[in-house]
This record gives structure tokens, C-alpha cells and sequence, in this order.
């Protein structure tokens, strides 16, 4: 590339990132608990779509290392995009003190320790460079989808009412960088701890990626193989009920969404690797409608794999809230019937959104995965206060298994999951009802 290819490549690292910082600034000094999140998501959304044609958008030394490790990115690419991230998120630093005559400093949230807010910082550090290097650096989907810049950006949802309520949610060198600096008057410390958690988050990205994507690296149509759908699959309902878990203990003023983009950003980024069920009733679903080619024994191992996913998930987000943990049930002001009514009921949507959008012979190209994850906002949103919203048993065994140290146990897990099993059997039979002309032919379909 020629002097002014460069040229264009590095300024467009310094104004996405620059952004990336001041909006931070601006929405922790204004004061937006609710919609700060939100908010950040969406500058990094935007600044995606709008350079990274010019840049790839990378706006964090994390996710350059993350494609460097992947050969997606020249060695020494990262490490002038590393530099100039950094100093663009310092000079934004600056410039919100500036603004409001005030900064903030970095360090772990009140209650919690440096290794606390590390593992916030290696797992949602993670999500991001994972979920970039699938669906923006993969040889499945670089290039080929407009839904990269959401499944992006949107990380930041997930992470920022989740992980922020522990570390501050930074996932990013730069803002650590920026939000430090700019406060040095009170100490400059934990952007070098952060720094190092973060880029060990983005070589465990790049690690899972290269196992998750070895046989499509190779040739983009191949099958992903049985391994890398497990770990696929184990991934994503990880990420799932760790969001939901830290939502649920901070109290988090968006936790239904926070938890729908969670599984949003992971669908778009592991749909094309396994199918992205990270669900037992999707998984019944899907075998139950006979769209897709899953037999009962592989439906079989990805159950177990959703299942591990959400226990050790659930363990996570324990530790990672000095030891708390919540029970599985109706609340207090609602009876164990309305309870198994709300998740039947919404269950069902969720799967039968999935058969809708995902297995049909015109299957959404590019909106599947809001599609799929709005359901969570639908139906957190809707039955939350009644029955917890879990809509999913690798959840509901993961929430009661993190609870029995303090004495519950396992049976309400049993009674949600029976429940959630069988909405998703009824989405298949009314996918089936109500959508026939997916089924003309089906014995003549050479099925993937």
C-alpha cells in the first residue's frame, strides 16, 4: 500500500477511537447509568460501519492483536495501530477533561478486587476480539455481510451493564489508557493491569477462533466438524448466562438487553460455525421440525455442551461477585403456575423465532441474529419479574447449580427446563402449521 493508504489507515484509527473515548467521557461525566452503555455501543457501531473500509476499524490494540495472532493483520500493522489508538484515546481523554473541567479514574468497582475485575476484563476483552474475527476476518463472512458493524459494536451492551459492574468495562488498551492518563492527578496504575488482562482475553480469542473456524479457514464451505460445533456452542451459552448472571447481581437498569445482545453477538459471530443454538429448547426445536440435519445423538452433545457452557458460566459470575448467587423461580408476588406459563410462552417465541428466520429455505441473511436475540429483550422484558426470564434450560441449570452452595437446589432447574423442552417441541409443531411450503419437497432436499 502507498504512502497515502496509510495515511487514510491511521487517521481513521485515531477518529474512531478518539470518538470511542469521548463518548465515554461524555457519558460517564453526565451522568447516564441507564443509557450510557447503549450509547458507547452505538459510536463504535457507527464508527465501524463508517471506516472500516479505510482502517478495518480495529480502534483497540486488543482486537489488533487478536488478527495479528490470526495473520489478519501484518505484525507491524499492529503495532503502529496499537500506537496511534493509544494516543488518540489519551488526547480524547484530555479533551472531555476539557469539556467538563473534570476526569475520572480507573479501577475496579467498589466491592470488588483486581482479579475480579481482571476476569471481567480477559472474558468480555474476548467476546469482542472473538466476535470480530468471525464476523468481520473470517473466511466465511470478511466482506461478505453488513451485519459486522452490530455484531460489533454491540459487544459493548453486552459487556458494559454486565463485566462494567465489575471492572468499568473498559475491553479496550485505549480507554484504559484514556481514562487514566487524563486522571493521572490521581494516579496512573490500572491501565497497565488492564492492558495486560485485555491482551490476554484477545490471544484466547484468537485461540478459540483458529479451533472454531481450522476446516472454513480452508475452505469457507466446508463443515465446521463436531469439535469445533461443541466448543461453538459452549461459547456462546457461556457468554449467554454470564451475562445474565452479572446483570442479575448488579442490579443492571438494562439487563434484558444487556443478555439479548449477548446472544445476538454471539449468533452472528457462530451461526455459520454450528448453528448457534446455545439452547437445549432450540436444540428440540430444530430436531423436532426435521429442517435441519441434526441427529438425535449430535442433538445429544450439544445439549451437554449448552448445559457445561451455563454451569461453568454460572460459577464464573459467582467468583466474580464474591461468591453471591440467586435462586431459579418465580418471585415472591407470583405463583409457580404463572412462572411455567411465562416460560412456556416465551420459550416458545424464541424457538419458533429461530425456525422462522434461521432454518427456512430463505433464511435471513443479515438480520437473523437481531432477529433471534430481540427475544430475549421481548421476553426479559415481559415475564422477568415473573419467573426470572431463562427461556433456556442451559440457563436455568446454570442459575440453580451457582445457588446450591447456599442451599437451594436443582429442582426448579428440572421443572424450567422440562418446560422449555417443551415449547420448543411446540414451536416446531407450529412452525410446521403454519409455514407448509417449507416442507414441499423435504424428502427430495439434499439436506447440509
Amino acid at each position: 500500500m502507498g504512502e497515502d493508504s496509510a495515511v487514510a489507515r491511521y487517521a481513521a484509527e485515531f477518529v474512531g477511537t478518539f470518538m470511542l473515548v469521548f463518548t465515554i467521557g461524555c457519558n460517564v461525566l453526565s451522568g447516564q447509568p441507564v443509557w450510557g452503555g447503549i450509547s458507547i455501543a452505538c459510536v463504535l457501531t457507527v464508527m465501524i460501519y463508517a471506516l472500516g473500509k479505510s482502517s478495518g476499524a480495529n480502534f483497540n490494540p486488543a482486537v489488533s492483536l487478536a488478527l495479528g495472532i490470526c495473520d489478519k493483520l501484518a505484525w507491524s500493522e499492529v503495532a503502529i495501530y496499537s500506537v496511534v489508538q493509544i494516543i488518540a484515546g489519551i488526547t480524547a481523554g484530555f479533551c472531555y477533561l476539557g469539556m467538563f473541567g473534570d476526569s475520572f479514574n480507573l479501577a475496579p468497582t467498589k466491592g470488588h478486587t483486581l482479579w475480579q475485575a481482571g476476569l471481567a476484563e480477559v472474558l468480555y476483552t474476548f467476546m469482542l476480539c472473538f466476535v470480530v474475527l468471525n464476523v468481520a476476518a473470517s473466511n466465511v463472512h470478511a466482506g461478505k455481510n453488513q451485519f459486522y458493524g452490530i455484531a460489533i459494536g454491540f459487544v459493548i451492551v453486552a459487556g458494559a451493564y454486565s463485566g462494567g459492574s465489575v471492572s468499568m468495562g473498559c475491553f479496550n488498551p485505549a480507554v484504559a489508557f484514556g481514562i487514566d492518563v487524563s486522571s493521572s492527578h490521581l494516579g496512573v496504575k490500572y491501565c497497565f493491569f488492564y492492558t495486560i488482562f485485555e491482551f490476554v482475553g484477545a490471544a484466547l480469542a484468537a485461540g478459540a477462533f483458529k479451533i472454531c473456524r481450522a476446516a472454513q479457514e480452508e475452505d469457507a464451505g466446508a463443515d465446521a466438524g463436531m469439535p469445533a460445533k461443541l466448543l461453538s456452542e459452549f461459547l456462546g451459552t457461556f457468554i449467554l448466562v454470564l451475562t445474565v448472571g452479572l446483570n442479575v447481581l448488579s442490579g443492571s437498569a438494562a439487563g434484558a438487553f444487556s443478555i439479548a445482545a449477548s446472544l445476538m453477538c454471539m449468533i452472528f459471530a457462530l451461526g455459520s460455525c454450528s448453528g448457534a443454538h446455545f439452547n437445549p429448547a432450540v436444540t428440540a426445536a430444530i430436531f423436532c421440525s426435521g429442517r435441519k440435519c441434526i441427529t438425535a445423538a449430535q442433538a445429544g452433545e450439544y445439549v451437554i455442551a449448552q448445559i457445561v457452557g451455563g454451569v461453568v458460566a454460572a460459577f464464573t459470575y459467582s467468583a466474580m461477585m464474591n461468591g453471591e448467587s440467586f435462586p431459579l423461580g418465580p418471585s415472591a408476588d407470583y405463583k409457580w403456575s404463572q412462572a411455567i406459563v411465562a416460560e412456556f410462552t416465551f420459550t416458545f417465541v424464541l424457538a419458533f423465532v429461530v425456525l422462522s428466520v434461521a432454518t427456512v429455505k430463505s433464511s435471513l441473511s443479515e438480520y437473523f441474529g437481531f432477529a433471534i436475540g430481540m427475544c430475549v429483550t421481548v421476553g426479559g422484558c415481559a415475564i422477568g419479574k415473573v419467573s426470572g426470564g431463562s427461556l433456556n434450560p442451559a440457563v436455568s441449570f446454570g442459575i440453580a447449580a451457582a445457588h446450591v452452595p447456599k442451599g437451594g437446589g436443582l429442582g426448579a432447574a428440572a421443572v424450567y427446563a422440562l418446560v422449555e423442552i417443551l415449547a420448543g417441541a411446540a414451536a416446531a409443531g407450529v412452525f410446521s402449521l403454519t409455514q407448509p411450503s417449507e416442507f414441499e419437497g423435504k424428502d427430495d432436499e439434499a439436506m447440509a
